[in-house]
C-alpha cells in the first residue's frame, strides 16, 4: 500500500506540495560534511525520494547510490541528475527486500525521515540490509519522528498525515535497543528539525559498524 501511495504522490503532486520534498539539504547533513565527520566516500541513501540529498552529496564529490521503491520518485531523481550533469546512481528497490543485486559496499549510509514509514515488525529486516551493505568502520545516519513530536494529532505511536500516509513515532529507548543490535551508537538524541511547513521533533542517530 505504501509503495502505491508514494508512486501516486510523486506522480500527481507538485514537488512544492510534497511535505518532505525540500531542495535545500538539511543543515545537519551539511554540518556533518562541513566539519569533516563525513568525508567524500561511497555512500548509499535509503528512501532517497526525488534525490535532493543524494545530488547534493554527488556535487561535493561523493560516489552516491540512491534507493527508493517508488519508480516515479526515481524517475524524478534521474531527470534532475541529468539536468545538473551530476553522476549519481538511482535504483528502484525495496529496502525491506533483497538488496543483494546492489553491487559493492559503502562507507556511509543514511536515511532521512524514512524509518517512521517502517513499522517495528520490519525494522530489524531493514537494519540487517543496511548493515550488510556497509564496510567495517562505516557510519550510518538515521533521522525519524520522535513520539515527543506534536505533529499529526500529537498523540499515539501511529499517526496518519494529511496526505494519508501512516507513520510510526518512536521513543529514544526503543531506538537505542534497536540500533544497538547492529551498530555502535556514537550519538542518539531528540532534536528539532525545520520542515517545509514548520519544525518537527526527531530522533537523530549517528552510528558505526564495528
Amino acid at each position: 500500500m505504501l509503495k502505491e501511495q508514494m508512486d501516486s504522490i510523486y506522480s500527481t503532486m507538485p514537488p512544492e506540495k510534497i511535505p518532505w520534498h525540500i531542495e535545500e539539504p538539511p543543515q545537519l547533513l551539511k554540518t556533518l560534511v562541513g566539519n569533516g565527520r563525513v568525508r567524500p566516500c561511497r555512500v548509499v541513501e535509503f528512501g532517497c525520494g526525488a534525490g535532493c540529498h543524494a545530488l547534493y552529496l554527488a556535487g561535493l564529490g561523493f560516489e552516491v547510490t540512491g534507493i527508493d521503491f517508488s519508480a516515479a520518485a526515481i524517475a524524478m531523481a534521474k531527470k534532475t541528475a541529468a539536468e545538473r550533469d551530476l553522476a549519481c546512481e538511482f535504483l528502484v528497490a525495496d529496502v525491506l527486500g533483497d538488496l543483494h543485486p546492489i553491487a559493492g559496499t559503502y562507507d556511509f549510509a543514511y536515511d532521512w525521515q524514512l524509518l517512521h514509514h517502517i513499522f517495528p515488525v520490519d525494522r530489524k529486516v531493514y537494519l540487517g540490509n543496511v548493515y550488510r551493505l556497509l564496510n567495517r568502520g562505516a557510519s550510518y545516519l538515521s533521522v525519524c519522528f520522535s513520539e515527543e513530536s506534536g505533529d499529526f494529532g500529537g498523540k499515539g505511536k501511529y499517526r496518519t498525515t494529511p496526505i494519508g500516509t501512516l507513520l510510526y513515532f518512536s521513543a529514544e529507548e526503543e531506538m537505542r535497543a534497536l540500533f544497538s543490535t547492529f551498530f555502535f551508537i556514537e550519538e542518539l538524541k531528540t532534536i528539532e528539525i525545520e520542515g517545509k511547513f514548520g519544525p518537527h521533533k526527531m530522533i537523530w542517530a549517528f552510528l558505526k559498524k564495528e
